[in-house]
Formats: structure tokens, C-alpha cells, sequence
């Protein structure tokens, strides 16, 4: 398991766009599940939407690409991690089955299915209470960094 200073030493989001509170198991360069809880403190629930909050669907999608980057970076050696940057490449075939409210834990589930060179494909899912909420396929490119 990997708090949250310890996911702060992999990736290099911080608040308010670290949408990863914890990392509950990795299997270097395959899997990682990670938890976010949904804080009716969140500042985006100010807008999205005033009187009925919903946690948007993008930044689900944002959650399982900071989970799949724990999945590439934990491919890594350590002397590497620290020069590499992961981007989004793209995202196929998203959707969303039910709302997530404050107070939801969203359970997110990242699942290695293709990688070549700096370009990886990940089966990405989220869920709460085992119901599932979202799911997309996640491409995400690596960049060396001088």
C-alpha cells in the first residue's frame, strides 16, 4: 500500500489535481488499484452542479490515468523515474453508468493490455461500493526529461 506522500515521490500532480488518495496494490508494470475518496470540500462541486453535486466524468477519466502512471513507473528503475513525464496519447471508448457524489470512494482499476516504446494501453475502471460508475481504454505516452 502507498499513501498519499508516497504517491506524491511517483507522480507529479499536486492539489487540487492529484486525484489518487491512496494505492492499495501495484503489480510492477501490469495492475494498480487506488482509492479517491469524493469530498463534498472539493472546489469543482461549487459548479458541477450548485444543489445536485456530481463529480465529473473527466476528472474520473484523469484518476485512471494517474493510476495507469503508477503502473509505468513502477516498470521503472529507480535512477529512471525521476527524468520521466507520462501525457495522455488518448482515451477510447469512455463511459459513464452512474453519478459519483461526495461521500462515494471510487475504487480505480488500471490493467496494462498493450505497451510499445514510450506508448502504453490500459483497460481503466472505476467503481464504488463494486458498482461500476466508468471505465475507458487509456493511452498514455512516456517522455524522458533532460
Amino acid at each position: 500500500m502507498i499513501d498519499l506522500e508516497g504517491i506524491k515521490k511517483i507522480l507529479p500532480h499536486r492539489y487540487p489535481f492529484l486525484l489518487i488518495d491512496r494505492v492499495l496494490e501495484v503489480k510492477d508494470g501490469e495492475y494498480c488499484k487506488a482509492l479517491k475518496n469524493v469530498s463534498g470540500g472539493e472546489e469543482v462541486f461549487n459548479g458541477h452542479f450548485p444543489g445536485m453535486p456530481v463529480f465529473p466524468g473527466v476528472l474520473m477519466l484523469e484518476a485512471l490515468a494517474q493510476t495507469s502512471g503508477i503502473v509505468m513507473q513502477s516498470s521503472l528503475k529507480e535512477e529512471d523515474g525521476s527524468s520521466i513525464m507520462v501525457f495522455y496519447a488518448g482515451i477510447n471508448d469512455a463511459k459513464f453508468r452512474k453519478p459519483v457524489v461526495p461521500g462515494d470512494q471510487l475504487i480505480l482499476e488500471s490493467t496494462a493490455i498493450n505497451q510499445k516504446r514510450n506508448l502504453w494501453v490500459f483497460e481503466g475502471k472505476a467503481t464504488v461500493e463494486g458498482a461500476l460508475v466508468a471505465k475507458a481504454e487509456v493511452r498514455l505516452m512516456m517522455q524522458h526529461q533532460p
